[in-house]
C-alpha cells in the first residue's frame, strides 16, 4: 500500500437542509492550505472554519475529526454508479493509503509535523446523511456495508494541510477495529462485550453496560 497520506482537508459552512436538525455543515469542502486543528468543546468541530448544526449528536472531543478513505469511496461510487467528491460524506479528512476502517480504538496517528489524533469511534449514519446523499434506503445500504470511516480526538494539536502524510505511531494490539465497533453498535449487538476496553468513549461502554448487565 502507498504511503499513508491526507488527499483533502475538507471543511462545511451551515446550510439549510430538509432534515431533521434543519441546517448542517455535512457539505465539507476541500481547501488550500494549513488548517488548525484543536480539541473542541461539545457539539463544535476540531478543525477552524467547520461548523457543525446537530451539535446534539455531532462534534466534542471524541468526534473532533473525520476521516474517511478515497478507496472506500470510490467503491461507493462505483456501487452507487455516480462520482462521489472528496469530502461528501462530511468527513474532514479524505485519506489515501490507510485502511481506516480496519484502525483500532485508541490507535494513535500523527498527521503531518505536530499534529496528533486518536482513534474513537465510527460513524453512525443520520437522516442528515440519508437526504445529503439522496440515495433511496441509504443509511440500510451504508450500515450493511459497514464502512463508515472514522472520528478521532485531538491529543496535540497542530495544522494539517493536503498531502500530510499519516503515520500510525501506536496501536493497541486489542483487534478492537472501527469496522468491528459499528457492527457491535449496529447489526450485531452480541459483539457488544467486546468493546469494554479501554480508550471506548463512554457513551459506547454505557451500552455496552446495558447489554451485559453491569
Amino acid at each position: 500500500m502507498d504511503q499513508a497520506r491526507v488527499r483533502t482537508v475538507n471543511v462545511g459552512k451551515s446550510f439549510p437542509i430538509e432534515a431533521k436538525a434543519g441546517r448542517s455543515g455535512i457539505d465539507k469542502r476541500p481547501v488550500t492550505g494549513p488548517v488548525a486543528v484543536t480539541a473542541p468543546g461539545p457539539g463544535a468541530s476540531g478543525l477552524a472554519g467547520d461548523e457543525i448544526c446537530d451539535v446534539a449528536n455531532h462534534g466534542g472531543p471524541d468526534q473532533a475529526v473525520y476521516a474517511y478513505a478515497r478507496e472506500d469511496l470510490d467503491r461507493w461510487a462505483e456501487e452507487l454508479g455516480r462520482p462521489l467528491t472528496d469530502g461528501q460524506f462530511g468527513e474532514n479528512l479524505t485519506t489515501t493509503g490507510i485502511d481506516v476502517n480496519a484502525a483500532e480504538v485508541g490507535e494513535v496517528w500523527r498527521v503531518g509535523d505536530d499534529l496528533v489524533l486518536q482513534v474513537t469511534t465510527p460513524r453512525i449514519p443520520c437522516r442528515t446523511f440519508a437526504v445529503w446523499l439522496d440515495e433511496r434506503g441509504w443509511m440500510k445500504t451504508f450500515t450493511q456495508r459497514a464502512l463508515p470511516g472514522a472520528y478521532l480526538r485531538v491529543l496535540r494539536p497542530g495544522a494539517v494541510r493536503a498531502g500530510d502524510p499519516i503515520v500510525v505511531e501506536q496501536r493497541p494490539g486489542h483487534g478492537i477495529t472501527i469496522a468491528l465497533t459499528f457492527r457491535a453498535t449496529t447489526l450485531e449487538p452480541e459483539l457488544l462485550p467486546r468493546l469494554d476496553i479501554d480508550g471506548m468513549p463512554d457513551e459506547i461502554r454505557r451500552k455496552v453496560r446495558r447489554r451485559i448487565g453491569a
